[in-house]
């Protein structure tokens, strides 16, 4: 099974090696490619928490990843040990914009 096409804000994808899930924040609307956890493509989540314990360091709970490009954004709800990438290229964390400064 791949990632499902299109990808939708809201929609919620699940590992299959590892207990990461993540939410779609932010999708191409045209054109999407596979997302993937450890090198294996993530599935639509099933109902409920993830069996198993969240172990490892390669997906943060809470934080926010976009690929590359910046042409999409998930939002991590459950960490796990594997590594998010877009098309085959790693996703990183996405970095908190500085508010303006109020006089």
């Amino acid at each position: 099974m791949t990632t499902p096409s299109p990808l939708r804000p809201g929609q919620q994808l699940a590992s299959t090696d590892c207990s990461t899930r993540v939410v779609i924040v932010r999708a191409p609307s045209e054109d999407a490619r596979e997302i993937a956890c450890g090198g294996t493509a993530m599935v639509p989540a099933a109902p409920g928490r993830p069996s198993g314990p969240a172990t490892g360091t390669g997906t943060l709970l809470g934080k926010r990843y976009v690929d590359v490009d910046d042409t999409i954004e998930v939002l991590c709800t459950s960490p796990g040990s594997g590594e998010l990438s877009y098309a085959g290229v790693p996703m990183v964390v996405k970095s908190a914009q500085a508010l303006p400064a109020s006089d």
